[in-house]
C-alpha cells in the first residue's frame, strides 16, 4: 500500500512565541525533518490519510512536551512515538467500528520492496510494532495475536500450540487485543526482540511459519500462561 504525500503545513504556523520560542524552533526543525517519513509510517499502520494526520499532530504535541535535552536520537524517538500512537489508534473503539482493527503486520514484514526508503520504513515500523506487542502482551497472548492477526492462523492450530481448546484460543486472542489498550508495559529483552523480528520477516516473505512459531513459543511461559485460561 503506497502512502499519499501529506500536505505540509507552513512552519510559521507552528513556530512558538515567547521565551521558549528558540527551543521550540529547534524542536520543530527536528520534527519537520522527519515528518514525511513519520506520515508514511502512520499511514501504513492506520490505513487512511486523516487518521495518519491525526497521529502526526499528536506526535508533534507530545514532542513539544518531551524533555528533548534527554533525547539523543530525535528521529528514533519520533518514529517509535508514531508507531505506538498509530497502533493505539487502530485499537480504539471508534476506529474498530470504522475499519479493520488489526495492524498490517504481514505487510510491514514484507521485504520485497525495491525502494530502499520504503524498505527502511517498513523495517522500522515492524520493529517498533513488535516491541510494543512484546511489552504489553504475555507470551501466550503475543503468540496468539501475532499468528492470528498477522497470518490468519486457524484457531484449531492455535489451540494445539497453546494446549488449550479452540474456544479458549479465541478468548486468548480477544484478551490480547483488549490488553493492547493498556499503557502498562514490561521490559523487552533485546535478543528476544531481534529473534522475533527476524522470524517474522522470514514468515512474511516466505509464508513458512515454522521459524516464527518457534520464536514465539521458545519460552516455557507460553504454555504456563495459556493453562491459566482453563483455571
Amino acid at each position: 500500500m503506497s502512502a499519499p504525500s501529506p500536505d505540509m503545513k507552513s512552519p510559521d504556523a507552528l513556530r512558538a512565541d515567547g521565551p521558549a520560542g528558540d527551543d521550540l524552533d529547534i524542536a520543530l526543525d527536528h520534527f519537520l525533518a522527519h515528518r514525511k517519513r513519520l506520515f508514511r509510517i502512520a499511514y501504513r499502520i492506520v490505513g487512511d490519510v486523516s487518521g495518519a494526520e491525526d497521529v502526526i499532530q499528536e506526535v508533534w504535541l507530545r514532542w513539544q512536551l518531551t524533555h528533548r535535552a534527554e533525547i539523543k536520537k530525535p528521529g528514533a524517538f519520533l518514529t517509535t512515538a508514531t508507531t505506538r500512537l498509530a497502533i493505539n489508534v487502530i485499537q480504539s473503539g471508534r476506529h474498530r467500528h470504522e475499519t479493520s482493527a488489526d495492524p498490517q503486520l504481514a505487510e510491514l514484514g514484507d521485504d520485497s520492496a525495491h525502494d530502499p526508503l520504503l524498505h527502511a520504513e517498513r523495517a522500522t515500523a515492524l520493529e517498533a510494532a513488535l516491541a510494543l506487542l512484546m511489552a504489553r502482551l504475555t507470551p501466550d497472548r503475543l503468540a496468539a495475536y501475532v499468528l492470528r492477526k498477522g497470518f490468519g492462523y486457524p484457531y484449531s492450530d492455535l489451540a494445539k500450540l497453546l494446549r488449550i481448546s479452540a474456544p479458549n484460543a479465541r478468548v486468548v486472542v480477544h484478551r490480547a487485543q483488549a490488553r493492547l489498550d493498556s499503557d502498562r508495559e514490561r521490559p523487552v529483552p533485546v535478543e528476544s526482540h531481534r529473534r522475533l523480528v527476524a522470524a517474522f520477516r522470514t514468515a512474511a516473505s516466505t509464508g513458512d511459519l515454522d521459524c516464527l512459531v518457534r520464536a514465539l513459543v521458545e519460552e516455557d511461559g507460553v504454555h504456563r500462561s495459556a493453562r491459566r485460561i482453563r483455571d
